[in-house]
């Protein structure tokens, strides 16, 4: 009686296994996130988390179905049975060997579908190559060195604009500033940091100040993370120039403020290209002191009007972080829907369809945050839909956009009141 029991009970299991539907849960998709959480800089890596987090809220749930963003309406990605994005973390601490080695592991042990980093161009740079010889996606939503998208490389995608875009933006505005305000700018003095970020930037601000006649007053590279720049101030205080144009991350900036501030030096116009001097960490330690001081960008809270649904979106932000979006985070935050919308239309974690799903990406304006046109790349991976927005910190700390004058909320501020006359 038992062995005709266990044989019928066998036969009742097979019918219902081969003939009821079966649910299959389909696997999260994992993405290895390379950023610096600890170091200097740890500030940028810590939001652009807090920015990925959110995103990936939107993306895998369906309690933001009202908002106009890719994936929104859905629940994870439907074009893979619902599959939840996913991230891993790593720290490289402003290391590029250490991203270099963090993105082997995260390929080889973790097996990730794709690679979204580093901030600093030099980490990007290193981790990337990895990336490229591992035939894996990587996809970079703010580190602004040109030459990452002039490698040949198959697999390397930027949607947010380099430093030539970024630099063209700003000369634009000081010939902008000129007509409008009846001025003439004869001389420049260009600070920057060593490493490839820096090294870039200070490269490309000497070509375009050449082509638009203006005579460079002073060149001064100095050490990342120095611990003073004295004789750089001084430097420049001999020089004399009539704008300034400094690139820095976070805590050289704070020290270059300071500096400046104590060896009382003052410029007409500060230059800024973005970085440390749109860092949250920079506004919250010198607070009225960075007003006057413009920076290059390609995002601004104050562009509510033209983008409705960035208020919102920025409050889910601050609930989670404790700030606004600033231009990095706000950077990562695009850059994680045009890869997750990738994968999705894609259909496959596999990495060339991954890839060939990159190469047709066409996301319209309207479903992002930032004044882009759009996100469309070309043969080298770097979006054509990018523009450059330039910012000037102003009553009290508080950033607004002051060009393109089409889309100002207020009249840039010249010259820079001097420290003497600041109350």
């Amino acid at each position: 009686m038992g062995r005709k029991l266990f044989i019928w009970a066998i036969v009742v299991f097979t019918f219902l296994f081969f003939t009821l539907p079966v649910t299959v849960l389909a696997a999260d998709v994992k993405i290895g996130v390379i950023y610096p959480m600890s170091g200097p800089v740890a500030q940028a890596g810590i939001d652009d988390r807090h920015a990925l987090e959110l995103a990936m809220d939107i993306i895998n749930t369906t309690k933001y179905q009202h908002l106009n963003l890719p994936l929104a309406k859905s629940e994870g990605l439907p074009n893979l049975k619902g599959a939840k994005m996913t991230a891993i973390f790593s720290d490289h601490q402003g290391k590029p060997d250490l991203g270099l080695s963090e993105a082997e592991r995260l390929i080889t042990q973790e097996k990730v579908v794709a690679l979204f980093g580093c901030y600093h161009s030099s980490v990007t740079e290193t981790a990337s190559m990895v990336a490229e010889r591992m035939k894996t996606p990587f996809f970079n939503a703010e580190s602004s060195s040109p030459r990452l998208t002039r490698r040949g490389f198959k697999w390397f995608f930027r949607s947010s604009p380099h430093d030539e875009t970024f630099s063209e933006g700003m000369f634009q505005c000081v010939k902008d500033l000129e007509k409008k305000r009846g001025a003439q700018f004869k001389t420049i003095a260009v600070m920057y940091e060593d490493t490839l970020f820096g090294k870039d930037s200070g490269r490309i601000e000497k070509e375009l100040a050449e082509k638009a006649g203006y005579k460079v007053v002073a060149d001064l590279a100095y050490r990342s993370r120095s611990t003073s720049l004295t004789s750089e101030v001084q430097r420049l205080k001999a020089a004399n120039p009539d704008i300034f144009f400094p690139t820095s991350y976070a805590s050289d900036a704070i020290l270059l403020c300071k500096t400046s501030k104590d060896l009382d030096y003052n410029v007409p116009i500060i230059m800024a290209q973005n970085a440390g001097h749109t860092d949250p960490s920079f506004i919250e330690a010198m607070g009225k002191d960075v007003d006057g001081i413009c920076s290059r960008t390609e995002f601004s809270l104050d562009l509510v009007k033209h983008k409705p649904m960035l208020s919102e979106i920025n409050d889910l932000f601050k609930k989670r972080s404790g700030r606004d979006f600033s231009g990095t985070s706000a950077r990562a935050f695009v850059g994680f829907f045009v890869l997750a919308d990738a994968i999705n239309r894609a259909g496959s974690t596999a990495p060339e369809a991954i890839r060939e799903a990159l190469i047709k990406t066409n996301i319209p304006a309207d479903q992002l945050i930032t004044p882009w046109r759009g996100v469309k790349f070309d043969e080298t991976g770097q979006n054509i839909g990018v523009d450059a927005i330039v910012i000037q910190y102003q009553d009290g700390g508080k950033p607004s956009t002051v060009w393109p004058f089409t889309l100002a909320t207020k009249e840039m501020i010249y010259p820079i009141p001097k420290w003497s006359e600041r109350k």
